[in-house]
């Protein structure tokens, strides 16, 4: 078991150096703000882009959160409301029950969320998980053997992380692992503004740790698990091409954000919202207005980072460069299928895109929840 690592005091000391700075219509309101882009206003996908539902992997899932994919294909879907597993298979989206994840005590955004594979499962089969618990929200790993029946599967989880802080709302839950094998953990300030900005707080944050949940090497803050700060509520981490770490995150009532991550930057919540250029604080290089967006999931594909959108009932496409946004962003499948929670580039073109309408936020409709293959040009 590792408790939560943080050492306030060289945080401290960082902080007081400060950081460096098929298609529907167009969406309504205003374009995004673009920071480094070439011009344009935001699109609903012109005929002919190639983005289009290529086809549906499952239907009837509820509450679905995490998605991971085995090696074959296969994807382990995590059910934010019920706590439980669900196998789906890549061949004919059939769903076989792999039992509930012990410890989750799910309400309001909270539950069984993030999930990611380790760097090693082909020899270890473990799988890692972002849960609500009683008293915290926490990662914990577990074996899955699927040579067993369904009940026993899933092994009894090991914790990993613990102390990150829970509430109603804003309790992040995105992990993923990184091209240098660490673990990444985006998390939320559980409706606590103030705690994105405590050094010796875990939420409103990034973090980043082995798997054995130990500070990893290199973090910017000695003998802490923290990567960056001043987070509301980060529900998206992807790697592009380059290697870079890009967040989704959202915000309050102006502004939701894409953020490029540097180790020990300081994204300004809750003394900033979306782009203030103000000393000390990083800027989000994209903003929308939070009817458009409302980002969760994000995954790099084919030279752009993809945004499923909440609220804004789309799925974004941002075109990036190095540490630059090349253009402006895109929006596709506008309230074609309701609330979008999770995007995994899936490899040859296509994405996995799941809807989120059976969350109590969402208009249900026939076959909710799904998952999507979306293919892009």
């Amino acid at each position: 078991m590792r408790a939560r690592t943080v050492v306030a005091v060289a945080v401290a000391l960082v902080l007081a150096a400060g950081c460096g700075s098929a298609a529907a219509p167009a969406p309504s309101g205003s374009a995004p703000s673009v920071s480094g882009a070439t011009g344009g206003s935001a699109s609903a996908g012109p005929s002919g882009s190639g983005v289009r539902v290529a086809g549906q992997v499952a239907d009837g899932l509820n509450s679905p959160w995490g998605v991971a994919v085995l090696p074959g294909g296969d994807l382990l879907v995590a059910s934010r409301n019920t706590g439980r597993i669900t196998r789906v298979a890549a061949a004919d989206g059939a769903k076989t029950d792999l039992g509930a994840v012990p410890g989750v005590v799910a309400g309001g955004e909270g539950g069984l969320l993030g999930l990611a594979l380790s760097p090693d499962y082909a020899t270890d089969h473990q799988v890692y998980a972002y849960l609500t618990a009683a008293d915290d929200n926490r990662i914990v790993r577990f074996t899955y053997d699927g040579q067993r029946p369904p009940g026993p599967q899933l092994g009894t989880p090991t914790t990993v992380l613990t102390g990150i802080p829970k509430g109603s709302n804003h309790d992040g839950g995105r992990i993923a692992f990184g091209p240098d094998g660490m673990l990444y953990a985006g998390t939320g300030e559980s409706g606590r503004p103030d705690l994105a900005q405590d050094p010796a707080s875990l939420g409103g944050k990034i973090l980043r740790m082995t798997p054995d949940g130990a500070p990893a090497p290199g973090n910017p803050f000695p003998g802490s698990v923290v990567y960056s700060l001043g987070h509301r509520n980060v529900q998206g981490l992807a790697w592009d091409a380059q290697g870079r770490l890009w967040a989704s995150e959202f915000g309050q009532n102006t502004w939701d954000e894409l953020n490029l991550i540097t180790p020990g930057a300081n994204y300004g919540w809750p003394v900033v919202e979306g782009q203030a250029h103000r000393a000390g604080y990083t800027d989000p290089l994209v903003q929308w207005h939070t009817d458009e967006a409302s980002p969760s999931g994000i995954a790099y594909a084919d030279g752009a980072i993809w945004m499923a959108a909440l609220r804004g009932t789309r799925l974004w496409r941002i075109p990036v460069d190095g540490d630059h946004v090349t253009g402006a962003p895109e929006a596709f499948l506008t309230d074609a299928y309701g609330r979008l929670r999770t995007v995994v580039a899936e490899g040859n073109g296509t994405l996995l895109v799941s809807t989120s309408n059976t969350d109590g936020r969402g208009e249900v409709r026939a076959g909710d929840d799904r998952i999507l293959r979306v293919a892009v040009p």
